[in-house]
This record gives C-alpha cells, sequence and structure tokens, in this order.
C-alpha cells in the first residue's frame, strides 16, 4: 500500500531528492571523468594500432624489396649495422625517454611547468652530447668494429654512415613521447605511421630503380629520419601554443630536475639494457662466430615476429602518460582498470598476427622472404611463441616502472640479461642462427 503524501511532504521528500541527486553527481562526476579518460586512452590507442598495421604493411613491403635485392651478405650487413645503431641508442638517451612519457603528465597535472620545459631540455641536451660522442668513438675506432664481425668490413663502413641516426632518432623518439604525454595520437599517426614509413618505401624503389647499392639506402635512411624530425619540430611548436605552454616557456624560468628523474631513469636503464642484450647482442655474436650471411637468416624473420607485438606498442604510447596521470592523483582503483582494460585489448587484437606468425610461419616465409631464406621458418615460429607470450601479460613493467617499483625491475632485468648472455654463448657458436633464436625466446619467457 502506498502511503498518502501532503503537499507538504511531497515538497520535503521532493527536495531531498534532489538533493541527493546532485550529491550523486557530485559523486560519480570524477568517475565519469576518469573513464573517460580511459576510453580516450583506448580510442587513440586504437587509432595508432591501426596506424601501426599500416606502417607494419609498408615496412614489410620495404623489406620484402630490400631483402630480394641485395645479396644475403650485403643484407646481412645491414641489418647488422642496424643492430649497432639500436645498441648505441640506448646509452645516448641514459633512459630518459621513459622519463619524458612519466614525468612530463605529473608536471603538467600539476601545473609545475617549469619543470615540464626543464625535463624537455634536460632531454634534449643529453642526447645531443652523448650522440656526440658516440659519433667520435665510431669515428676513431672502425678497425676495431671491422674486427668484431667474421671476415667482412662492410658492416663497419655502413656504420660510420648509420651512426648519424643515434642523436636523429633519439629526438624522434622524445617528439613521440612528447605528444603521447599531451594525448596527440594524430601528430604521432602522421609521423610515425605514415610518413616515415613512406619515406623508407621510396628510398628502396630508388635503390632499385636506379640500380644502386646498400650504401645507398643507408644515406636515404638518415635523410628521411632528417626530414622526419624538422616535421615534428614544426608540430610540437603549434601544439605547445594549442596548449597554451608558450607563455610558461621562459628561460629564466626554467627549471631541470636532475634529482628527481635521474633517481628514477638510472635504475631503469637496466631495462633498456634488457632490451638491447635481447635483440642486438644476439646479433653480435653471430656476426664474430658465423659472419653476416647468418645473420641476414636471423635479423629477416625479427620484423615478422615483433609484428606480433604492434598493438601493444600502440598502445604503450598512450598508455604510459595516461596511468602516470592517475598515479598523480592516487586512483589505484581506475589505474587497475586501465591495466585489465588494455590487457584484453592487446591480447585480442595480437591472437590473429599470432595464428598466420605461428601457424603459418613456413609458408609466410617462403612467400616472402623467398627461397634462399625457407629454413629460417623455424626461427620465425619460435620468436613468435616468445613475443605473443609477453603480449599476454600485459603492461606489467610498465606499470612498476610508473608507481616506482624499481628495486622490482632492476632484479628481474638483471637475472634476465645474465641468463641471455649465457645463452647465448654457450648456443651460438655450435648452433647459429637456431641458438640466438633459442636463446632469446628462453630469455622472453
Amino acid at each position: 500500500m502506498i502511503p498518502f503524501l501532503t503537499p507538504g511532504t511531497a515538497s520535503i521528500f521532493g527536495t531531498r531528492s534532489c538533493q541527493m541527486t546532485a550529491i550523486d553527481k557530485h559523486i560519480e562526476a570524477p568517475k565519469i571523468a576518469e573513464n573517460d579518460a580511459t576510453s580516450k586512452q583506448i580510442r587513440g590507442s586504437s587509432l595508432l594500432a591501426f596506424g601501426k598495421f599500416l606502417s607494419v604493411g609498408l615496412n614489410l613491403a620495404t623489406q620484402v624489396l630490400l631483402v630480394r635485392y641485395l645479396t644475403k651478405s650485403d643484407y646481412g650487413s645491414w641489418t647488422y649495422a642496424l643492430a649497432a645503431v639500436a645498441f648505441f641508442q640506448t646509452f645516448s638517451t641514459l633512459g630518459l625517454k621513459r622519463s619524458i612519457s612519466r614525468f612530463l603528465p605529473i608536471f603538467h597535472e600539476k601545473e609545475e611547468f617549469d619543470k615540464l620545459f626543464g625535463t624537455i631540455a634536460l632531454a634534449i641536451a643529453t642526447i645531443l652530447i652523448s650522440g656526440l660522442i658516440i659519433i667520435t668513438v665510431v669515428f676513431i675506432s672502425p678497425e676495431l668494429i671491422s674486427q668484431l664481425i667474421s671476415g667482412n668490413k662492410q658492416p663497419a663502413l655502413l656504420l660510420l654512415i648509420l651512426v648519424f641516426l643515434v642523436p636523429v632518432e633519439a629526438i624522434d623518439g622524445l617528439f613521440i613521447g612528447i605528444f603521447a604525454s599531451f594525448m596527440r595520437p594524430g601528430a604521432i599517426f602522421f609521423r610515425k605511421h605514415v610518413l616515415a614509413p613512406l619515406l623508407k618505401l621510396a628510398v628502396v624503389l630508388l635503390l632499385i630503380l636506379l640500380e644502386k647499392d646498400v650504401y645507398f639506402v643507408a644515406y636515404g635512411y638518415l635523410f628521411g629520419s632528417l626530414i622526419g624530425v624538422l616535421i615534428y619540430a614544426k608540430i610540437l611548436s603549434g601544439l605547445l601554443h594549442q596548449q597554451g605552454l608558450r607563455q610558461h616557456l621562459s628561460l629564466n624560468s626554467i627549471n631541470i630536475p636532475f634529482k628527481e628523474i635521474f633517481l628514477f631513469t638510472i635504475p631503469l636503464l637496466s631495462s633498456d639494457l634488457l632490451e638491447i642484450l635481447m635483440h642486438s647482442m644476439d646479433t653480435f655474436i653471430l656476426g664474430y662466430f658465423h659472419g653476416t650471411t647468418e645473420v641476414a637468416a636471423y635479423q629477416v624473420v625479427l620484423p615478422a615476429a615483433r609484428v606480433n607485438k604492434m598493438v601493444m606498442r600502440s598502445f604503450a604510447l598512450l598508455y604510459t602518460p595516461l596511468l602516470a596521470r592517475l598515479f598523480a592523483k592516487n586512483d589505484y582503483l581506475e589505474i587497475n582498470n586501465l591495466y585489465w582494460r588494455t590487457t584484453i585489448w592487446i591480447a585480442v587484437m595480437s591472437f590473429p598476427i599470432f595464428l598466420m606468425t605461428f601457424s603459418l610461419a613456413k609458408p609466410v616465409t617462403s612467400f616472402f622472404y623467398g627461397e634462399r631464406y625457407e629454413s629460417s621458418w623455424v626461427f620465425l615460429q619460435l620468436l613468435s611463441f616468445g613475443y605473443y607470450l609477453n603480449v599476454l601479460l600485459g603492461f606489467n613493467s610498465r606499470t612498476l616502472t610508473v608507481l616506482g617499483k624499481l628495486r622490482y625491475i632492476m632484479i628481474i632485468n638483471l637475472v634476465v640479461v645474465i641468463a641471455n648472455l649465457i645463452g647465448n654463448l654457450l648456443l651460438i657458436p655450435r648452433y647459429g642462427a637456431l641458438g640466438a633464436t633459442i636463446a632469446t625466446v628462453g630469455s622472453m619467457i
């Protein structure tokens, strides 16, 4: 039975109802905003994932053309030089690439603009100084580098050209971190997933049409990267104006938080060292014991295997800055929500790629790379398994990094680095590329 309400009691209940509704809205507003932020991150990451699919297709076409045009020895020399560039890039940033994605969103959220610009200035200065040192070292010791490669000086000569990519691509990565921090996936989409692969494809097409050698590709890649950095600089200038940050930019007010940043980044150098050892050291050891032909057999399938992490890497660009903003608000409930939603998305979206590169490894290898590399299908299958397992476990390392749990990361990285080195040194001399694959996949797992 419904009790009778007088106009007075109805008015009271109506007032209280409105008050409670207002309170509920006040309580729910932050949660709605946070869910919107997570949804925005997923939408932006989905755009970058689509861009990654696009760039992977263009890069795959570029690689296939390059593999089929160059001799096996030339292609091995090319990939060896690129592995050396990746190795040097690890030390050119001193881990500051990670600090950009973490500290810029926090300083922006707290409106500490002096520290925001100080962090950017510190990263640029570090890249330029370390890049100059690395270039100098390479140019004064080319003979030493040649001695590390079995019977071939070509990789060292290519490195004399490609070493200039170290500071250029480090600054390019810095710009990507800045755009991700301000949640601007569109700028990243255009530069990273459209312009960059198109420039590389154009270089390789010119290589074939003009019947040039591998050194032409090295100069072309360097020139294309320089163009990309200049375009990024132009876009960044517009972004600072759009965000209203230019008015806060003053050389006199810049505050460089040396201690805060380096106490965070130096321990994380172990993560960078781990990544580079997993993907470069095996190439160096292969080159020393077996030469560039065996390097080519191993390196040729690595891009296809890494496609399994394509979605994960696309989501990572926006995941870290958003996680940092949530951490600045101490919103661990939303951090948990962000972590699991992102993990599920990348696992599901990456599964078809895993099926293709694992179950169809043999026909995929033969179709794209030809009979010369047909035996490399086993390497593709094993590497794909290792990469997809990493995808299934989500952004564990990135989450721990943003939350400041550096001790766990350092211990794990140290153990894996030692295991990887021991595995490579034991297996590569006897089994060549297969040994490198087993050691790398074992370290991943």
